[in-house]
């Protein structure tokens, strides 16, 4: 890509910056990849893995670890929205057709050894406190080592896959937009003794959004999203403040009735949603440093795949010169805005966790009668169909149609008991 010592330093090892960085070297660039972090480690996370981003993992080559280390894929999925019960198994996409909630210490490491084993060199525990510049364009990284030895690293490219508090985004003084204020805090823990049926299950109530999903070690992830302006509240007493919580959420803390929690309760005020600039001269951004949503759809870890594989074609695709590689960033960015913008306003209207009004209960107890659109709703929820296709009020109604109307009319009359969609679950 140039005389550079690299063609590419990517800050950042986990989800956005290993795959980038994997995706990179195999092409045959030369790729420096830097965390502050020593792997394998944790982190604060959604957990889920959508479809499509278990479809890029088993592409890479990098699920089947995953899956020897015992990470258990969820292959339907339950909603109890507010009382109105959808069901459906998860939509394929090729032989994929399960979501994974992989311990973070096992996906992030997985990532960082196929970096590793595809030619990047990875240097762990390096912090990065600046970035070198010439003639206004960034032509490296400026850091230091567990021991404080200040080092200068040159590159062609810099990425800045450093999460949501990003320092090369800071750097470059990448300009964010499409930002709304935080509206809820997030708090999850590790349950023992949860039977879950190998299903991923979400749930509704105003105020709240919960999910209980299974992970790696026969544990379970249980997580909530709650309106922010609780959090002081919350925070005096976690654990009374998680059951309380779950006791709102449908059958899920009958669920938890003799189960355990394992290891401390994360919990989390810091829940940004916003749209950043992702490129300028001899800089990217990728992942969480380029966008970041609220938890509450769990779109995070596929966002950050999705992300890394389109940024690292543009890369490869423009070759050694400057021009084309600053179209191709440019283009990529409109792609990501375009692929994003259902899902981002969508995450940020359900992180309001309003109550469902009578006109979207009605829609979903159709949605919810139908198996065919049961399957809908979940392929959209998951990313594995466009958002808008179901997962908005004009979509739902085009979805049904006019017969759907009628019987969402009805449900208006009489709402009746809550119903369960979705095809019969699959034998065992």
């Amino acid at each position: 890509m140039g005389s550079s010592a690299y063609d590419v330093i990517v800050v950042g090892a986990r989800v956005a910056g290993a795959a980038t960085a994997m995706l990179m070297a195999r092409a045959g660039l030369r790729v420096l990849l830097l965390d502050r972090a020593r792997f394998p480690s944790d982190a604060v996370s959604s957990h889920q893995v959508q479809v499509p981003g278990v479809a890029l993992l088993e592409q890479w080559g990098v699920l089947a670890p995953l899956l020897a280390a015992g990470t258990p894929p969820a292959h339907r999925a339950e909603f109890d929205l507010d009382g109105v019960l959808l069901a459906a198994d998860f939509p394929s996409l090729g032989t994929v057709g399960a979501v994974c909630s992989p311990r973070r210490y096992l996906l992030d490491a997985a990532l960082v050894e196929a970096a590793r084993a595809a030619g990047a060199e990875v240097r762990e525990g390096f912090t990065v406190t600046g970035l070198q510049r010439s003639g206004g364009r960034v032509v490296g990284v400026v850091g230091h080592g567990r021991s404080g030895a200040a080092a200068r690293e040159d590159a062609a490219l810099v990425v800045g896959a450093d999460g949501k508090h990003s320092t090369v985004a800071a750097l470059v003084g990448a300009r964010s937009y499409r930002t709304r204020s935080p509206q809820t805090f997030a708090s999850y823990a590790y349950w023992s003794g949860v039977d879950l049926g190998g299903t991923a299950r979400l749930y509704t109530r105003p105020g709240l959004a919960a999910a209980a999903f299974p992970t790696n070690d026969g544990l379970s992830v249980v997580f909530l999203s709650q309106p922010r302006q609780g959090f002081e509240q919350y925070r005096r007493d976690v654990r009374a403040g998680l059951a309380a919580a779950a006791s709102r959420a449908g059958d899920l803390g009958e669920r938890l009735r003799g189960a355990r929690i394992v290891e401390r309760i994360r919990t989390t005020p810091d829940l940004p949603h916003r749209l950043t600039t992702p490129c300028g001269p001899g800089w990217a951004l990728a992942g969480d440093a380029a966008a970041v949503m609220d938890p509450v759809t769990a779109q995070g870890i596929t966002h950050a795949l999705r992300d890394a594989d389109r940024l690292a074609r543009a890369v490869i695709g423009a070759g050694h010169d400057r021009d084309r590689l600053a179209a191709a960033l440019r283009s990529a960015w409109r792609d990501r805005d375009r692929a994003l913008r259902g899902v981002f306003d969508g995450t940020a209207r359900l992180a309001a966790l309003a109550p469902l009004n009578r006109a979207q209960r009605a829609l979903l107890s159709v949605v919810a009668d139908d198996p065919d659109r049961a399957a809908a709703f979940v392929a959209a929820f998951t990313g594995t169909a466009p958002w808008q296709d179901s997962m908005t009020p004009w979509g739902a109604v085009r979805g049904i149609g006019a017969t759907g109307l009628i019987r969402a009319a009805g449900h208006l009359r009489d709402p009746g008991p809550p119903r369960v969609g979705g095809p019969r679950r699959r034998a065992s």
